[in-house]
């Protein structure tokens, strides 16, 4: 079977940048609407579809398709979404 190229459908999804401050924690507590989320040495360790994961500091936190969080990169999330203008 050849290989073949794909290209990624274009989907809209929410997403905030995790910061350590009170602020960005209640921000990031009430977007993920309770997800069961520990903070622990700067580090933010979401429960995923694929296990825990942990975010660093100026990561970016996604909502998924099915409603899952998962934490991104900041150069990934730079290459792979746009700001979305309402």
């Amino acid at each position: 079977m050849p290989v073949e190229k794909y290209r990624k459908k274009p989907v809209v999804v929410e997403a905030i940048q995790w910061n350590i401050d009170e602020k960005t924690m209640e921000e990031v507590s009430k977007f993920m609407n309770k997800t069961r989320i520990e903070l622990s040495f700067g580090k933010l360790w979401i429960d995923t579809l694929e296990g825990k994961m942990f975010a660093d500091i100026g990561d970016w936190i996604i909502k998924g398709i099915k409603n899952e969080f998962y934490p991104c990169k900041p150069d990934v999330f730079e290459k792979t979404y746009e700001k979305v203008e309402e």
